[in-house]
């Protein structure tokens, strides 16, 4: 089973989008997958038509294997499943911090899926948290969605940053261009800044800004579902394609 999260310290970037369309694209890949909504707005279970489980409290998804396999739900699609999130899950940081190991319970918690699923997304608050340190030391990748701006190029240098000081692995971290708008020259004096200098954290596939990919709360389902043809949907494809090569799943 490998894990891949879906982070960005930044909000706004796509991030709950790539999360939504990823898994949708490995599930109709054929690989049993499982989307763990860790973000208390629930945008991801929301996309999937899925209810919270008002049972599955911060203590029971850290602590009871039984009450986290049994919020887990079935979606419209095809070997893929949602755990959708609540409204406790913001509590998660002040929970953990009251744990012994509390940097690892969360690959302790995925444990119970193991022999369940092939690919386990996460689909993360965006902050720099206790939680966020147990996604990282659990994730096999760390999936980054950037805008090409100065901000949002800020943000990653930042997250690179904390890597370092934490000693966590490098090499965990995929970035890749988000929203990306062609017409504008300060995305592609961005990309081609931001590709030269981390070279080996980026992706080369690059989201466009697309209508599509807005109409997505309206329709409540993933635009590589809806309209499987656009720029979007190919270019999701082509980033789930990318990233199972990277870590060794093609």
């Amino acid at each position: 089973m490998k894990i891949i999260a879906c982070y960005s310290n930044k909000g706004g970037v796509g991030k709950t989008a790539v999360a939504v369309n990823l898994a949708y694209t490995l599930a109709a890949a054929g690989r049993r997958t499982l989307l763990c909504d860790l973000d208390p707005q629930g945008a991801s279970s929301f996309y999937f038509r899925v209810k919270p489980s008002k049972k599955l409290t911060e203590a029971a998804f850290f602590k009871d294997v039984k009450k986290f396999t049994d919020a887990i739900r079935g979606s419209d699609y095809g070997n893929l499943d949602i755990l959708p999130a609540n409204m406790s899950f913001r509590d998660f940081d002040v929970f953990l911090s009251r744990m012994r190991d509390s940097r690892s319970r969360l690959k302790k918690a995925l444990k119970g899926v193991k022999q369940d699923y092939d690919i386990v997304l996460l689909d993360c608050p965006p902050s720099i948290s206790l939680l966020s340190e147990n996604v990282f030391r659990s994730a096999d990748a760390v999936l980054v969605p950037v805008i090409p701006t100065t901000l949002s190029q800020r943000t990653f240098e930042q997250l690179l940053d904390f890597f370092k000081q934490d000693k966590l692995s490098e090499k965990k971290l995929h970035g890749f261009f988000s929203m990306v708008q062609s017409v504008k020259s300060l995305h592609g004096e961005t990309i081609t800044a931001m590709s030269a200098a981390h070279k080996r954290r980026f992706l080369n596939t690059r989201i466009p800004f697309a209508s599509d990919v807005e109409r997505m709360g309206i329709l409540r389902a993933p635009v590589v579902a809806t309209a499987a043809n656009s720029a979007a949907s190919k270019a999701y494809r082509e980033l789930g394609e990318e990233l199972m090569e990277r870590i060794g799943e093609a």
